[in-house]
């Protein structure tokens, strides 16, 4: 699997960005990837070094629209603690006051 295939989108919410400020970063990643293949894909994309990933898969849940029933989809994320001094760019500037 390609580095661009293994890691899908950051995820955008109030604790990624907490943890963003303790040098974590939260992304959506393929479903089938294990953490080294994470792991390698993070360094090789962002040039940073990865001390931890840590990855969870994110249960469906049930949704209604009416009379149609339905569920979401199943997804795995993985956060991703960078060495203290490295940055990932995609979420700079976005820290605030919380």
């Amino acid at each position: 699997m390609d580095a661009s295939q293994v890691v899908i989108r950051p995820i955008v919410s109030e604790k990624s960005y907490v943890l963003a400020t303790a040098d974590k970063y939260t992304f959506r990643v393929h479903p089938d990837a294990h953490k080294t293949q994470i792991k390698q894909a993070i360094e090789s994309l962002f040039d940073v070094r990865v001390l931890t990933v840590h990855t969870l898969s994110v249960k469906s849940k049930p949704k209604r629209r009416g009379y149609t029933a339905g569920r979401t989809r199943q997804w795995k994320k993985a956060i991703v603690q960078v060495r203290a001094g490295d940055t990932i760019p995609i979420f700079q500037g976005l820290e605030t006051d919380l």
